[in-house]
């Protein structure tokens, strides 16, 4: 049973504090009576003894306040957002109506409020939006843009104060939504700050100890790096001064989730990542200067230090469609450092930090807002497609993907997301362009439907009225209103062979003088693995399924029907013997065999996890289409049961071949001398095991360090454990 318990003496100082705040921050955008009005009805919620506190034990109403301090402070929304945050609570508690709040406070208030109580519902039973209800989440965010910056500044509350809580399943969960859901969405809307503070207190709860390591380090030369950004600094400085330029500098340490996601990438620890930092001019330039000043920092940077032109980046002549401008150079500085050099002005600065709602700030500002509306509008149309977790997974896609600039043979510009294709651009002009899409002309040279667009390049669109949309279409489309529109007309195309195919089915049960009888055809269809109508009458339609094999099916379903014939027995409850998590993890329909050679298949092994023939395993099947080949104990198993069950294939090996598997091994022990020589004689001495690179650190009289192998099934590879653990001062032997 939830409490309902009022304000402790703590919770009614940091309140009393919280309205000060606010009222400072948001006096010249609320009414004079707005502030009683509120106070009243919040006491109104505190005294009914309504106020729910939430899965962490926290206060709802001061969580509103914070979130409203948030609002105001760092996202800069109006009257609207601020009020309709601290009025949801009481809304939603049944202490106040919403036709209340439109006759108090007008409809944009109540507007608001009622997308967040949407919202509130969605989150009512768990702290995390569960997969069934991302639908629903996604109509919210879809019908009001100020709602999803609403909620990530909650989830930024939220995630700020829950370091301490012992609910820590919930605190997981929360953690990995902020991380894959509310980051991206900050990210999309340009709200770089609080998207850097989310994904570090994601880190900090999902991976503590890579989150301490990565900020000991940073605060360990923390001395030496600001020594050098000022030796960086003070020329560019003497240069721009002299320029006449109206300027600040500053330099900024990446975020700790940022250098985490480097040190991934590139295999190394923190001190491999040269790019932990970077140098921020920020000019203060008239609106009709900003490209000309921009521009001319830019000339004197350049001039100063070396370039790397792979690593120029102008959003300056086409801004971002969050809206962010800026000019990003990475140059060679002293010592042969490379540094990355950010220019652009205060205006584009307040919008990279604060997001869209800045744009609401500077009149005529263009771009930012219409592009996040187009955005939206995908959204609205990607609901269409019916399946939430592809939705789910495309909408993450796109909210991460960096993007291209394409233009019409009339010179219209299309912004699409990096590593989309021809098919993409074609549906972006209209849907039946791209349904009847054959190829294009880029350049006086054809190309098909599946090439790879590049920015800048002027794309021409051929179709032919009989193309029609294909299944592997969905392989390549990277967009989610293309994939949407491809499903749909899928669907479509699916129902019409459905129809033809009952229809023939009809016919042949007539020439063999069968009855039709709906459930009796039912009852088979189920017997022959088919759950969906549509699915079966498809099935028939394409060959997949034989029509002699589904009458014989349906004659012996009538035997079943009229007692002729009599079922399997079936399997006593008694008997029955609760699957393991790992055979549960893998029993998922048809077997996916795998031959030690995948040539030919579209199949690769998890570089997570690095299964080795012998090993259990199962497919995980990616958002391009291909099968990755997990082990069942991989690290990421359970993540991808939790939030991907749908993708998971039963697969096993098929007989033994001669491929041989990469396999990393972790070795720990005592720093002996000849014991690096012993582990590396033991392998060699193995003719059917190869040492492909070995990697010994040594620190305080122990060494640790990983050796990656090739050989061919797991039964060698514990042979290969046992001679290890077995040399003298081996601490510990364990596969990665």
């Amino acid at each position: 049973m939830e409490k309902r318990v009022l304000l402790n003496e703590e919770e009614r100082l940091l309140l009393a504090d919280l309205t000060r705040q606010l009222s400072e921050y948001a006096k010249d955008e609320l009414h004079a009576d707005d502030y009683q009005k509120v106070r009243d009805i919040l006491t109104r919620e505190v005294t009914s003894g309504a106020m729910r506190r939430n899965a962490f034990g926290m206060n709802p109403i001061i969580l509103n306040m914070q979130t409203a301090m948030v609002v105001a402070t760092e996202i800069g929304m109006t009257r609207g957002a601020i009020l309709g945050v601290m009025l949801s609570g009481s809304v939603a508690e049944e202490v106040v109506t919403e036709a209340e709040i439109r006759n108090e406070f007008g409809d944009d208030v109540a507007l608001i409020v009622h997308g967040l109580n949407r919202i509130r519902q969605l989150y009512d039973k768990n702290p995390s939006v569960q997969s069934e209800n991302f639908r629903g989440l996604l109509l919210s965010f879809a019908s009001d843009m100020r709602v999803i910056l609403i909620m990530i500044a909650n989830r930024v509350c939220l995630m700020r104060q829950i370091k301490d809580s012992e609910n820590e399943e919930a605190r997981q969960k929360v953690s990995m939504e902020a991380a894959y859901l509310y980051a991206p969405l900050a990210h999309k809307l340009g709200l770089y700050r609080l998207k850097s503070e989310l994904e570090d207190l994601s880190l900090k709860y999902l991976e503590h100890d890579a989150y301490y390591h990565i900020k000991d380090e940073l605060s360990a030369t923390k001395r030496s790096r600001d020594a050098y950004i000022e030796r960086f600094i003070g020329p560019v400085r003497e240069k721009l001064e002299a320029a006449g330029l109206r300027f600040h500098m500053k330099g900024r340490t990446k975020s700790i989730h940022s250098i985490w996601q480097k040190m991934k990438r590139q295999h190394t620890d923190v001190s491999g990542i040269y790019d932990l930092f970077a140098i921020r001019i920020i000019l203060d330039s008239p609106p009709e200067k900003e490209k000309l000043h921009c521009w001319q920092a830019f000339s004197i940077v350049t001039d100063m230090y070396q370039s790397n032109p792979k690593r120029m980046r102008d959003w300056l002549s086409v801004p971002k469609s969050n809206g962010y401008e800026s000019l990003h150079i990475t140059v060679l500085g002293p010592e042969n450092k490379w540094v990355e050099v950010q220019i652009r002005t205060e205006r584009m600065d307040e919008v990279a930090e604060r997001g869209l709602a800045a744009h609401w700030r500077y009149k005529g500002v263009k771009g930012g807002e219409a592009g996040v509306e187009d955005w939206l509008k995908n959204i609205r149309e990607a609901l269409e497609s019916g399946d939430d977790m592809q939705l789910m997974d495309q909408f993450r896609m796109d909210l991460y993907e960096d993007e291209v600039f394409v233009f019409t043979p009339r010179g219209d510009l299309f912004k699409l997301p990096k590593g989309a294709t021809l098919l993409d651009f074609a549906y972006a002009i209209h849907t039946n362009v791209g349904n009847h899409c054959t190829g294009g002309h880029i350049g006086g040279k054809m190309v098909t439907i599946r090439h790879e667009l590049q920015s800048g390049e002027q794309v021409e669109i051929m179709t032919h009225q009989n193309q029609q949309p294909k299944q592997d279409w969905l392989n390549f489309a990277k967009t989610s209103r293309a994939r949407s529109k491809i499903r749909q007309s899928l669907k479509e195309q699916a129902t019409r062979q459905a129809a033809y195919a009952r229809e023939e089915l009809e016919r042949k049960m007539k020439n063999r003088k069968l009855e039709y009888d709906e459930a009796t055809l039912m009852h088979t269809m189920n017997r022959l693995g088919y759950k969906i109508v549509t699915d079966f009458y498809v099935a028939l339609a394409d060959g997949t399924l034989d029509m002699a094999r589904v009458l014989d099916a349906y004659v012996t379903q009538q035997k079943y029907d009229r007692g002729d014939l009599q079922p399997q027995q079936t399997q006593s409850a008694g008997s029955f013997v609760m699957p393991s998590e790992t055979e549960q993890l893998t029993k998922k329909g048809d077997v996916l065999v795998i031959d030690q050679d995948l040539s030919g298949l579209d199949f690769t092994l998890a570089h997570c996890c690095h299964p080795v023939y012998g090993d259990k395993v199962f497919g995980f099947v990616t958002t391009g289409g291909g099968i990755k080949i997990h082990r069942c104990d991989c690290p990421n198993a359970p993540a991808m049961r939790e939030r991907f069950g749908y993708r998971i294939l039963q697969a096993r090996w098929a007989g033994k071949g001669g491929s041989q598997y990469a396999i990393t091994l972790r070795v720990v022990g005592q720093d002996d001398l000849g014991i690096v020589n012993n582990i590396t004689s033991i392998i060699s001495k193995d003719e059917k095991i190869l040492l492909r690179s070995i990697s010994i650190d040594s620190n305080d009289g122990l060494f640790s360090g990983t050796l990656t192998v090739m050989l061919d099934d797991t039964s060698r590879l514990r042979q290969l454990i046992t001679k290890i653990q077995g040399v003298k001062g081996v601490k510990e032997v364990s596969r990665i």
